[in-house]
């Protein structure tokens, strides 16, 4: 395993832990080219803030977290506010809902447990964990993930529950002439494969090419000598639903599982999945 990746080169688009998995690459005997697709991550304090005190002196029946990020930034702020043990405190008697490992394993820090959790990492297993549940008349609040969640809120909203959002940190977009550089590499096959760790690289990719008038040709490349690659099913659902015909995922989303996964792919071991494969999930 350990040099299957010998004369391949690697997109990394994630800013957090790209030197971490560029590092992996090179012991695996590829080439890894740092080209981030996905802005700072910014904390709207102000926003944040009026959410914790709101958070604190209105008590949600329900409290859902989407991401281990956003609840330690909820934490730390309300550390900051005075007010984190008294959070803790609600949380505890309150109900919780986790999507995701890392959120999970940032409750448990906490000594706070999910009554529900997804079944796969996705929206779609955190809404069949929910339905379990009666909701009508709740109260929820819900951590968002850097971006919206319409098919969540419109879920809940449906069930008859009232449904305030929090949101901790947003994404941007990284300088035009970072996703233009990823772009060229990827349009001139200067790259083999191209790894995505969150939804919002994709979005930010594809809608710099559809401005440049190289959607088309992205998707090509995309089909052909370039591979994409997913950290998990949620990424690739963004790969899919964004147009990207084939993408490599690992069943574990880890960022080493992603790489171990390429490695397999070039050794023969593993194939990626195609769209028309799928049925459709956030």
């Amino acid at each position: 395993m350990a040099r299957r990746l010998e004369g391949k080169r690697v997109a990394l688009t994630g800013p957090r832990r790209a030197e971490e998995l560029g590092k992996l690459v090179e012991n695996m005997g590829g080439t890894p080219l740092y080209r981030p697709a996905q802005g700072t991550v910014l904390l709207d304090d102000q926003a944040l803030r009026s959410g914790i005190v709101d958070w604190v002196e209105h008590p949600p029946d329900w409290s859902i977290f989407t991401t281990g990020m956003g609840l330690d930034a909820l934490f730390d702020m309300a550390g900051e506010m005075g007010v984190a043990e008294q959070l803790r405190e609600h949380l505890r008697v309150g109900k919780i809902a986790a999507r995701g490992y890392k959120t999970v394993n940032a409750l448990k820090k906490r000594e706070l447990t999910p009554i529900v959790r997804d079944d796969d990492g996705s929206t779609g297993g955190l809404i069949r964990g929910l339905a379990e549940h009666e909701l009508r008349g709740a109260t929820v609040l819900l951590q968002l993930h850097g971006d919206p969640a319409p098919r969540l809120v419109a879920w809940l909203e449906e069930q008859g529950a009232e449904c305030r959002q929090l949101l901790p940190y947003r994404h941007i977009a990284p300088p035009a002439e970072a996703l233009e550089q990823l772009l060229n590499d990827i349009l001139a096959g200067e790259v083999d494969a191209v790894t995505f760790t969150s939804g919002p690289q994709v979005r930010f990719l594809m809608e710099h090419a559809d401005r440049q008038g190289r959607l088309a040709a992205l998707m090509d490349a995309l089909e052909g000598p370039v591979l994409a690659v997913a950290v998990g099913k949620v990424t690739a659902a963004g790969l899919y639903e964004a147009g990207v015909p084939r993408v490599l995922a690992p069943k574990e989303e880890r960022m080493g599982s992603m790489m171990v996964e390429l490695a397999r792919y070039y050794a023969g071991e593993a194939e990626p999945l195609f769209a028309n494969t799928l049925g459709g999930d956030e």
